[in-house]
C-alpha cells in the first residue's frame, strides 16, 4: 500500500490539477472524480487536491473555469443537435459529421435541408469552441512563461543570497582568527626554573 505525499505542491502539479478540473468540468463530471483521478497520478489524496484546488489553485483560473462551464453547456446543445432524427417510418438522419445519411423508404428535400442546417449549427459551435481553447492555451502559456520567468530571477537572487552568505562567513572566520592572534600577543609567555633551594619560581618571557 502506498502512502500518501504530503510534501509542498510544485508549479507542474498544480497545471495538471487544474487541467484535470477544467476537463471534467467541460465534461459534465463532478471536481471529486477529478479529484481522485489526479491524487492517483501524483500520489497524494483526493482530500489533499480537493483542499489544494480550492484553496490556491480555483482563485488563478477563474477565467478558465467560466469558459469551461461555458462549453460544458455548449456540449449539452451540441450532444441534443446531433441526436438521430427520425425521417419516416424507417429513415433515419445523424446529425455527426463523420457518419452518412441513412436512407430508408424515402427523404425529402425539406428533411435533407433541416440535416444540412442543423450540420451547419453543430460545424460553427465546434469552431468556436477550438478559438476558445486555443484562447485559453495561449493564456496558459503566458503564464507559463510569466512563472518561468519569476523562477528564473528567484534563482539567480538566491544564488546571490549564497555567495554574500559564503562571503559573510568567510570574513568571519578571518575575523576570528585575527582576534586569536591579537590575544595570544597579549597575553605574557611565562617559564619556570628551579631556584636554589628547590622551588619552582616564574619567570616572564
Amino acid at each position: 500500500m502506498s502512502i500518501a505525499r504530503q510534501d509542498a505542491w510544485t508549479q507542474d502539479e498544480d497545471l495538471l490539477l487544474a487541467e484535470v478540473v477544467l476537463r471534467h468540468i467541460r465534461e459534465s463530471s463532478t471536481q471529486l472524480k477529478a479529484f481522485e483521478e489526479v491524487g492517483v497520478q501524483l500520489s497524494r489524496t483526493a482530500a489533499a487536491c480537493g483542499f489544494r484546488w480550492n484553496s490556491f489553485v480555483r482563485k488563478q483560473y477563474k477565467s478558465g473555469i467560466e469558459l469551461a462551464k461555458k462549453q460544458r453547456k455548449e456540449n449539452k446543445v451540441i450532444a441534443k443537435e446531433t441526436e438521430i432524427l427520425p425521417c419516416g417510418e424507417d429513415a433515419a438522419i445523424s446529425l455527426a459529421p463523420e457518419e452518412s445519411l441513412s436512407f430508408g423508404t424515402s427523404l425529402s428535400f425539406g428533411e435533407v435541408m433541416k440535416y444540412l442546417t442543423r450540420l451547419e449549427e453543430v460545424y460553427k459551435l465546434h469552431s468556436k469552441e477550438k478559438e476558445q481553447y486555443a484562447f485559453e492555451n495561449e493564456k496558459l502559456g503566458t503564464q507559463i512563461e510569466a512563472l518561468a520567468e519569476e523562477n528564473r530571477i528567484l534563482k539567480e537572487k538566491m544564488e546571490s543570497v549564497e555567495e554574500d552568505y559564503h562571503a559573510l562567513l568567510s570574513i568571519m572566520e578571518r575575523a576570528r582568527k585575527l582576534i586569536v592572534l591579537e590575544e595570544d600577543k597579549k597575553i605574557p609567555k611565562v617559564k619556570f626554573q628551579m631556584d636554589k633551594n628547590g622551588n619552582l619560581e616564574r619567570v616572564n618571557k
